[in-house]
């Protein structure tokens, strides 16, 4: 029997049950591109001492939204990271909606439009109560989450991308309330380094969309061996455990943002080398892997190729700055590497599975 009698009809099929078109495809490429630029740009924050450059949230200074000349660069540099925050908003927001007129879910539209003004109306009125912008923004994010589960669970089609843009809306938002935090805290080390943490988290996320983006919708399979992809499942965990390690060796190291503030208490040095462990372990699992699908002709191979290029210079800027006293650039460098390393190896993970449908 052949597969064209097995498809169903066109005019049963989903709605949307397609490829997105270019205009959406190009935003999605620019959210995530937005979001590898606010870790360079929120890494500029902390290695040149600006966290602190704008002394209150959301406005700059308790009289104005943006720096005074009294704050010189270190306040032109922290409000420009927040600026970015907002490009970074209005791109998720713009993928989320485009996403949802692709799936012609129009009345799922409507209602996250419902949820918006909900949302502001009751962010406005806990400002008025609480006088506390965190509490308003909180609000504000409750009526976010809430809109992401009514709209996901009555979407026609294309879940996958519905799912993604609405985790990427919540996260931006999320983002906001942490950096809002992170201010009025004084740049507590172990949330500036959530901050950070929750930033690759996005920059993953707008992977994940751009991939599922291009693949043909419908059911996949594996198309890997079970021990591939088992050991690429394994590698995740240690890349997250790499990472995890970075975030808490820079927490205490030179630049945590401003140099008043107190660090976690850790030995720098020691977290030094308990980070480059697991990064070792990293490249060599990620060798492996490469080797295995250059052997087998694998799926991931190109993007195994892409993640080994950047761990390897990864390494090598590792071991570049921890020996020449963490030059800031370098740190910068390490940073964005981090959340690109991360990008790779989710396309890599989404490459063990085919679309039923190619």
């Amino acid at each position: 029997m052949s597969a064209d009698v097995l498809a169903p009809p066109a005019s049963s099929r989903p709605t949307g049950a397609t490829r997105p078109g270019r205009a959406l495809r190009v935003l999605a490429w620019l959210s995530f591109v937005a979001e590898v630029v606010i870790i360079g740009t929120g890494g500029a924050v902390r290695l040149t001492g600006s966290g602190l450059g704008c002394s209150q949230w959301p406005l700059c200074t308790p009289e104005s939204l943006v720096p005074t000349p009294e704050l010189g660069i270190h306040g032109l540099i922290e409000f420009g990271n927040r600026t970015m925050t907002g490009v970074v908003g209005l791109l998720a927001l713009a993928v989320l909606v485009l996403t949802l007129l692709h799936l012609r879910a129009r009345r799922e539209l409507i209602r996250t439009g419902w949820f918006a003004l909900g949302g502001v109306v009751l962010a406005a009125a806990a400002m008025a109560l609480t006088r506390s912008f965190v509490v308003a923004v909180a609000v504000a994010l409750v009526a976010v989450i809430a809109a992401a589960i009514v709209t996901v669970r009555t979407a026609p089609a294309r879940r996958d991308l519905l799912v993604l843009s609405w985790l990427v809306v919540v996260g931006v938002v999320a983002q906001g309330l942490v950096g809002g935090i992170t201010v009025l805290t004084g740049l507590n080390p172990f949330i500036v380094g959530f901050h950070y943490a929750s930033s690759v988290l996005l920059v993953v996320l707008t992977a994940a969309f751009l991939v599922r983006a291009y693949d043909t919708p419908g059911p996949r399979a594996r198309v890997v061996p079970k021990w591939f992809a088992i050991l690429t499942h394994v590698t995740t965990l240690v890349l997250a455990v790499t990472i995890g390690a970075g975030v808490l060796t820079t927490s205490n190291g030179p630049h945590s943002g401003d140099a008043n503030v107190i660090r976690t208490g850790f030995d720098a040095t020691v977290l030094a080398h308990v980070h480059s462990w697991p990064g070792y372990v990293l490249l060599a699992l990620v060798l492996a892997l490469t080797v295995a699908a250059a052997r087998l002709r694998l799926r991931p191979l190109p993007w195994l190729t892409a993640l080994l290029a950047v761990i390897a210079v990864q390494v090598v800027v590792g071991i570049f700055q921890a020996r020449n006293g963490l030059p800031e650039l370098l740190v910068g460098i390490h940073m964005v590497l981090a959340g690109l390393s991360a990008a790779a190896f989710t396309v890599v993970v989404l490459r063990l599975k085919r679309p039923t449908a190619d």
